[in-house]
């Protein structure tokens, strides 16, 4: 594990921060570091509210996708809302139509089958809508690339109305809309809103037509905020408005779909890393296993009941999907020690039988096992199907872009892929693949890495310290949890090993004559003689409240540790 410390930000920015906002050197140092800098930014950071988020009709084609829907509300026609099989995908489907639903009937949804159709707007799904006599389809989370698609439904008199979050291509869809911050020629102030919170825009937009206010559309933000956490995209501007009131209504008064899967859960309050692992698998389960109609369907009822019975199959679907990837995770690892792969700097394994739908998480896995590039095939048809994933600062994307000869199609992103090949060229393309890696990935990549805020004694760590710092929430990518570093500390004589395997760290830390601190290191087990007989190491954490018993207290939640 390597150690990164975030370098310092200037000395002036940070004093004068701390001279307008009254807050120490730590905190403002650690403001400045996520791009805060004056008091009105820290105002927006630290108190958010619903007047931050900007006029939906700044985006580009706004008012005609509004006039569209209204001219067909207008008209009595039937409107289909399409949307992609993941969580980003079926939250935004299940917040339009359950939004226009509430003063329109004519709207019915559609998810197209993972296996089936595949990613995106399909031919099926618009053969689907020109059976079902609809002449408008509102795409979501999906469509920008859709030039063709777009075309067919054209021909049939089916307009649509497009909204992506993904960077489009040289040219654009003829849709009667195309919302997409990401276009170059849209100025909307934020391009970093999931599938999603651009269907948000779409319902804001609307809404005003309808003269209702912001606050009209409160109770469809624990959508909104399942979607940001789920589609990892950055916790900040606009975006961190929407996880902030949408956790609020998780923990408040969510929608019958999302209390049934939260109900079993012990936390009283959730955050953000808990819709990331409790909520978001469980929705993206139905996907993987059994089809996202399944998640639509649980996220727009009304009846607790019923929603709750919908739940029960989806956390059937979850247990599956956790047994399939135990299985093909260890299978996979398997193969590697078989081909005497352990040494190679990437990863490509294959069985013809792997479940299409876990081959993601499985490439996560291994990546969290290996930590190099990493692709999982399977069968899909008469060809191979892939997911990649990547490790930090290496670009996946990039890397099959050089070994595209041997594939029949690929997308995605720096760090995460899919792709297919024909099976006689699995292997050119395997050894193609790690050739890249091996000439371009720089060895430091090769190394999991900790990035570090700054360097804290623990005489910093108190109460007000804690509470300023958990005004830093909701966390997530370009605001995450500050991470510590401390030197010189020592355990009291009190470590321990905890778990079956005694795979977790237990202690007691002091630095010099510092309050001491309950320290918890998951996975940290083996380094238990780092820190006996008081031998003094080094640390890396995060500061959090421990309950227990009805009482708080700080702890450390160690990263890692090192011997000095």
């Amino acid at each position: 594990m390597r150690w990164t410390i975030k370098s310092k930000p200037e000395k002036e920015k940070v004093q004068a921060l701390q001279n307008v906002l009254s807050v120490d050197e730590t905190i403002a140092t650690l403001l400045v570091q996520r791009g805060i800098e004056t008091f009105e930014q820290a105002k927006t950071f630290f108190r958010p509210t619903l007047e931050d988020l900007h006029n939906p009709y700044l985006m580009k084609d706004m008012d005609k996708a509004v006039s569209r829907i209204e001219k067909a509300i207008a008209n009595n026609e039937n409107i289909l809302v399409f949307g992609d099989y993941d969580v980003d995908g079926t939250t935004a489907v299940s917040l339009v139509s359950s939004y226009l639903r509430s003063y329109y009937p004519n709207v019915a949804t559609y998810i197209p089958d993972r296996y089936n159709e595949g990613y995106g707007i399909s031919y099926i799904g618009i053969d689907y809508a020109e059976d079902n006599d609809v002449s408008l389809i509102i795409a979501l989370d999906c469509g920008i690339k859709s030039l063709d698609h777009v075309n067919y439904a054209k021909a049939k008199n089916i307009d649509f109305i497009i909204c992506d979050h993904h960077r489009p291509g040289d040219s654009l869809p003829e849709a009667i809309a195309v919302l997409d911050p990401k276009r170059s020629d849209c100025s909307y102030p934020y391009d970093e809103l999931c599938g999603c919170g651009v269907g948000f825009k779409l319902i804001q937009a609307l809404a005003e037509n309808r003269n209702q206010t912001i606050l009209d559309l409160v109770p469809y933000l624990d959508l909104v905020a399942t979607a940001i956490a789920a589609d990892i995209v950055p916790i900040t501007g606009e975006n961190r408005v929407l996880a902030k009131f949408g956790l609020e209504v998780i923990n408040t008064n969510p929608r019958p779909g999302i209390k049934a899967l939260i109900q079993n859960v012990k936390k009283k309050v959730l955050t953000i890393t808990d819709v990331v692992f409790i909520v978001a698998p469980r929705i993206n389960a139905a996907g993987r296993v059994k089809h996202g109609n399944e998640a639509v369907a649980l996220l727009t009822e009304y009846n607790l009941e019923q929603a709750e019975q919908f739940a029960s199959e989806i956390e059937g679907y979850n247990s599956d999907r956790k047994d399939l990837d135990k299985q093909i995770t260890k299978e996979a690892l398997l193969q590697i020690e078989e081909n005497n792969e352990t040494e190679r700097f990437s990863t490509v394994v294959y069985q013809e039988n792997w479940h299409k739908g876990v081959i993601g998480i499985v490439a996560s896995r291994l990546v969290e096992n290996y930590y190099r590039p990493t692709i999982v095939f399977t069968k899909s048809g008469d060809k191979l199907a892939a997911s990649a994933r990547s490790v930090k600062d290496f670009d996946v994307y990039n890397a099959l872009e050089a070994c595209s000869e041997h594939l029949v199609q690929f997308g995605g992103h720096m760090y995460a892929a899919g792709m297919t090949l024909k099976e006689e060229n699995y292997q050119n393309f395997k050894e193609a693949f790690e050739k890249v890696v091996k000439n371009t990935i720089h060895p430091d990549l090769l190394i999991p890495e900790i990035a570090v805020d700054l360097e804290l004694d623990f005489s910093d760590i108190n109460e007000k310290f804690m509470r300023i710092l958990k005004q830093f929430e909701p966390f997530g990518p370009e605001n995450m949890t500050p991470v510590f570093m401390s030197k010189n500390i020592v355990d009291s004589g009190y470590a321990k090993t905890l778990g079956n395997d005694s795979e977790h760290l237990k202690v007691f830390v002091k630095q010099n004559h510092s309050p001491n601190f309950n320290a918890i290191g998951f996975g940290l087990g083996k380094k238990i003689n780092l820190v006996k007989n008081k031998q003094p190491f080094d640390a890396v954490y995060v500061v959090e409240e421990n309950e227990w018993n009805g009482n708080v207290s700080l702890q450390l939640q160690l990263r890692d540790i090192r011997a000095k």
